[in-house]
């Protein structure tokens, strides 16, 4: 592999998984252990979910942690990667999953701290995990490069007014995000990419969505049903694979047409 080429030969050995204790995260994070992968199975709240998706992918013959920390906060992200680290191996990939959507709200209602929240965790978050990441992974500082993938959210494009308009802006950014980051990260020897799935069954949509939003939504998707977690899963896993090795700032839609 020449030095200028970006991404593994290989699908990642060490991988971590932020907000991966359920829904798509924990698709994501199992589907990995599968492929070989050590995953860290980052959490927030959620331990006993997180410990669950360890032993699922240890009862495969895998090798998982469960990590605790918000990526809403630099000293979180700091421990999980010397923790990830010192348990696992070298890592070799990321997957920056871990998002919160702040609630349903009119932009005239919103309330700063709420704004703030949402940016932390879904930019600002997965901006220094790229950060902990690089530094491992790129060539330049003794890394054999790596793999990065984003989750962003077809939201970035519709705007989703009425409901989440600052979690669409922050899904804009995560693209604006992995497009500038392909640029830098290429040339050391780590592969981006992103992911933006559209309307998928998961506990966190259907948390904070109105009573019906599936039902009311599903008409305008092409497809005619919502998507489940494992086929955008099987995207990210894809993504993560020597298969999608000239795959390079590309930001893929998994939506069912929408």
């Amino acid at each position: 592999m020449k030095p200028t080429e970006a991404g593994l030969p290989h699908f990642p050995r060490v991988l971590v998984v932020t907000g991966a204790s359920r829904g798509i995260g924990a698709a994501i994070a199992r589907g990995a252990g599968r492929r070989g992968a050590a995953v860290a199975v980052n959490y927030v709240a959620a331990e006993a979910e997180a410990r669950q998706v360890v032993a699922d992918i240890e009862a495969a013959g895998g090798r998982a942690v469960a990590i605790q920390g918000d990526v809403g906060r630099e000293a979180d992200i700091m421990r999980l990667f010397e923790t990830a680290e010192r348990e696992l191996g070298p890592i070799e990939g990321l997957v920056n999953n871990a998002g919160i959507v702040g609630g349903i709200s009119h932009i005239i209602d919103v309330e700063a701290a709420t704004v703030e929240r949402v940016f932390a965790v879904n930019v600002i978050g997965a901006m220094l995990c790229a950060r902990e990441a690089l530094r491992r992974m790129t060539k330049s500082r003794g890394g054999e490069g790596g793999v990065i993938v984003n989750l962003s959210s077809i939201a970035a494009r519709l705007g989703n007014p009425f409901e989440w308009v600052h979690y669409a802006a922050s899904k804009g950014a995560v693209d604006t995000f992995t497009i500038g980051l392909a640029k830098e990260a290429g040339p050391e020897g780590v592969r981006v990419a992103a992911i933006a799935p559209g309307l998928i069954v998961t506990d966190m949509g259907l948390r904070n969505a109105p009573p019906g939003r599936i039902e009311r939504l599903t008409p305008t998707i092409p497809l005619g049903r919502p998507g489940q977690p494992e086929e955008v899963a099987e995207a990210v896993l894809w993504l993560l694979s020597p298969a999608a090795s000239y795959v390079h700032g590309a930001i893929l839609d998994v939506s069912g047409g929408r």
